[in-house]
């Protein structure tokens, strides 16, 4: 029987790690996020460090690549190098899916479990709400200004890395199947709202 697999792409400060943490205990699906890192880690040579900048960023060469096609041609070993990661990666993401219901928070799951037919879910708010929820949780006092230069930059990287691994443009609608907009929304109840989109599929 097929499972059903979630994926969530977020903006930075939106709440969608909380959201799918959140619809997973409600679902009882099994969660996966920092845990993929881990594995990778297990799976190649390279440090955590490299690897989370890997995931999160991509690698310095900036030209398109999908996980369909071959690294055997890069001669960019800033490019191999990931081929490796991605292909860990990779390999980790699907033994996760096919192994039960669960939710998957970034790496570009929705397209690399594409076959699967994951529910790919796009998290997103306004940058005022962004700013409020990033304040909540900030523990070095940043300024305003500070928090938003953050938001810009994780965003950019997470833009950055989404469309080097899939070719397409991050949080272009047509990329997936349910949008969620959590500004000034409370977590607890769009959780429930979001569970229960899935109990009644």
């Amino acid at each position: 029987m097929a499972h059903t697999i979630i994926t969530i792409d977020r903006q930075f400060g939106s709440g969608g790690r909380e959201l799918g943490r959140r619809v997973a205990d409600l679902l009882g699906f099994a969660y996966y996020d920092k845990e993929i890192l881990k594995e990778i880690v297990k799976k190649t040579e390279f440090s955590e460090e490299y690897i989370r900048d890997i995931t999160e960023k991509g690698p310095i060469s900036l030209f398109p690549i999908t996980y369909s096609h071959s690294f055997a041609l890069a001669s960019d070993p800033n490019i191999e190098m990931a081929g490796d990661v991605y292909s860990a990666q990779t390999s980790i993401l699907r033994d996760l899916a096919e192994k039960s219901n669960c939710v998957i928070i970034g790496r570009a799951a929705g397209y690399v479990l594409r076959d699967l037919k994951p529910i790919r879910i796009y998290v997103y708010s306004t940058l005022d709400s962004k700013i409020a929820r990033c304040k909540e949780r900030d523990k070095e006092n940043m300024t305003e200004k500070q928090i938003v230069k953050m938001i810009k930059r994780v965003d950019k990287q997470r833009k950055r890395y989404y469309e080097f691994a899939t070719g397409m443009e991050w949080g272009k609608l047509e990329n997936y199947d349910l949008l969620v907009n959590t500004s000034n929304k409370d977590m607890k109840a769009l959780a429930r709202m979001v569970a229960h989109y899935f109990e009644e599929e």
